[in-house]
């Protein structure tokens, strides 16, 4: 599976109809983290005025839109339109991997057949958004993530975070599994078995900007950053913090 970097050429397809136009900045400045966007479509009924608030912000980031109209009531033409567009694009070669911008579980299959191709697929959407469709992304964004890291501070966790199970289990599992003979771990090897264990995991939905922040916050771990004596900067390095002993 190619790395991702400037040069990944990805394949960003919006479904217009069930995503929001507001999150449109957003969510370009985070797919600009993992590659270009050397495509750029949005999928819907433009003739529609539901689609309004999309014209001119597709004009000023270059997204073309792709006019499919709703022939029948309760058949959803647009995911036709966009999945046989993905397929066309992923036998031509000329992208390293997609961005598929809908909550919809109808891009379950899509998502799942570009990884076997051996492509990144990078899935954005809301909260809502079914598990399936999530996990078959390598990599799954919520929008409210995308809105929060443009408020002016974090927004708090809803509970504290030594009480938040499945968060407790990833932490556990992903420090366990880089943890070196001296109990510490490399945060960056930690980020990336979190990103194999669960394609979501991201730590702005806990309110934290970085991951570095969220473990120094939780409770059960401590984050290790210092120089060397020469002034250069050591990885940062975070351990469980060990058992307390009963007096």
């Amino acid at each position: 599976m190619a790395d991702i970097n400037d040069q990944t050429r990805l394949a960003v397809l919006i479904d217009a109809d069930n995503a929001h136009a507001k999150h449109l900045d957003a969510l370009l400045v985070e797919i600009a983290k993992f590659g270009t966007a050397s495509v750029r479509r949005a999928y819907g009924d433009w003739t529609s005025t539901q689609l309004n608030p999309w014209k001119p912000l597709l004009l000023e980031h270059s997204v073309q839109p792709i006019q499919q109209y709703s022939y029948t009531h309760g058949k959803n033409a647009t995911d036709s339109a966009l999945i046989i567009d993905a397929m066309d694009l992923l036998h031509a070669g000329h992208v390293d991997g997609f961005c598929l911008v809908s909550s919809d579980s109808d891009f379950t299959r899509l998502a799942a057949r570009i990884r076997e191709q051996g492509l990144r697929v990078l899935g954005f959407g809301e909260r809502k958004t079914p598990g399936p469709f999530v996990a078959a992304c390598n990599t799954f964004v919520y929008v409210e993530n995308l809105a929060r890291a443009d408020e002016s501070s974090a927004t708090p966790a809803k509970e504290p975070l030594d009480q938040d199970k499945r968060l407790g289990s990833l932490l556990i599992e992903a420090v366990d599994a880089s943890t070196r003979d001296d109990d510490w771990a490399h945060l960056g090897e930690v980020g990336s078995n979190l990103s194999r264990l669960a394609s979501d995991f991201d730590s702005r939905t806990w309110g934290f900007s970085k991951l570095k922040d969220l473990m120094s916050a939780h409770p059960d771990y401590e984050v290790r950053h210092q120089a060397n004596s020469d002034g250069r900067q050591t990885p940062v390095m975070v351990r469980r913090k060990p058992a307390k002993k009963g007096r």
